[in-house]
């Protein structure tokens, strides 16, 4: 695989966690997608509290049993590779809040 070094994107999705695609989490269809579209990297991060567009707060309790934490999955690449898959992102987040900002890689891997 090419180096990663220098300018590229860095985007974030904001998913909750109980979102599903075609059954599975949509977490894990994004990340799935992302892999089989061969893009450099995606982590995806569980929120601990947090709130989105109806002001509802997700937050983790432990006298609850069914939790809908905000999940993040970051994902960095090249502004081509990230454009080519944001119609699929699109789909499997449709409820979601998607950010794209540039920022400077300075190591990838080894």
């Amino acid at each position: 695989m090419k180096e990663l070094s220098g300018e590229h994107i860095l985007l974030r999705i904001f998913i909750g966690e109980s979102d599903k695609q075609d059954g599975k989490p949509a977490y894990q269809a994004l990340v799935e997608m992302l892999r089989h579209e061969k893009i450099r990297g995606a982590t995806v991060l569980r929120g601990i509290v947090g709130y989105g567009a109806h002001s509802h707060p997700h937050t983790m309790n432990i006298l609850r049993l069914s939790q809908d934490l905000p999940i993040i999955i970051e994902v960095v690449d090249s502004q081509e590779n990230i454009d080519r898959v944001m119609p699929q992102i699109e789909r499997i987040a449709s409820s979601g809040l998607i950010t794209m900002e540039k920022v400077r890689v300075l190591r990838y891997g080894q």
